[in-house]
């Protein structure tokens, strides 16, 4: 009789969040919102149910413990095993700043430090935008609790998964191609990934090659069940 009770439970869960949670690999993303749209209304929004952290039924040839970043539907997935994920939600580069490839985790910091690549600094002071040449790591600074510094062959890529301080840019293309998440996940994620860790950045240019996976929603069962 307790079985039969929580399987009830369990399906009135999955049905609670069908309706939200029904993500396809097929599907194209929508328009999304970016940097120079970011009214003041946007940067108070709650990020949306769909971005928050939850384990998903998920198919992929890549091993277990390979990080999959879909830049177009804004979720970024750490391979368990099999038909198992932990997805994420995600905010990614604007017009023009998204890319794509497969590169490894080569170094990794807690409360990072943020140093502006010397292109950004000048193009952020033509817009009247002025750039300190290092900030320290702390709350304020803008890769947030935990960085991942994303590298090809043995050299930096200047692209990193990072936190952030502005946890209503989660689902937005307002990076200059770091992939952002919400404090919280980032620290989930680096307890999980090392350096060598390989990473899979899909998004324009197809530089990743022949990447097959599937996102098939929520594990409701190892959601509630755990396991």
């Amino acid at each position: 009789m307790k079985s039969g009770k929580m399987l009830l439970a369990a399906a009135g869960m999955l049905a609670a969040i069908t309706a939200t949670d029904n993500v396809a690999q097929a599907s194209p993303a929508k328009p999304q919102t970016t940097a120079s749209d970011a009214v003041p209304s946007v940067r108070s929004k709650v990020v949306p149910d769909k971005f928050k952290r939850r384990v998903v039924r998920f198919s992929t040839t890549e091993a277990p413990g390979t990080i999959i970043v879909d830049t177009n539907n804004k979720f970024l997935y750490y391979v368990e095993g099999p038909n198992r994920a932990t997805r994420y939600g995600i905010g990614v580069g604007r017009e023009g700043y998204g890319w794509s490839g497969v590169v490894n985790v080569g170094r990794m910091q807690e409360w990072p430090s943020w140093t502006p690549p010397a292109e950004m600094r000048v193009r952020e002071r033509s817009a009247g935008h002025n750039l300190p040449l290092v900030q320290e790591g702390g709350p304020d600074n803008p890769l947030g609790a935990r960085a991942m510094y994303l590298y090809k062959g043995g050299r930096d890529t200047i692209f990193r998964i990072h936190g952030t301080n502005q946890p209503w840019s989660i689902g937005l293309n307002m990076s200059s191609g770091c992939i952002r998440m919400m404090n919280q996940d980032v620290e989930n994620l680096y307890s999980r990934a090392s350096v060598g860790t390989k990473v899979v950045v899909i998004g324009p240019g197809n530089k990743q090659g022949d990447v097959q996976f599937e996102d098939r929603g929520m594990d409701i069962f190892r959601t509630i069940f755990g396991g």
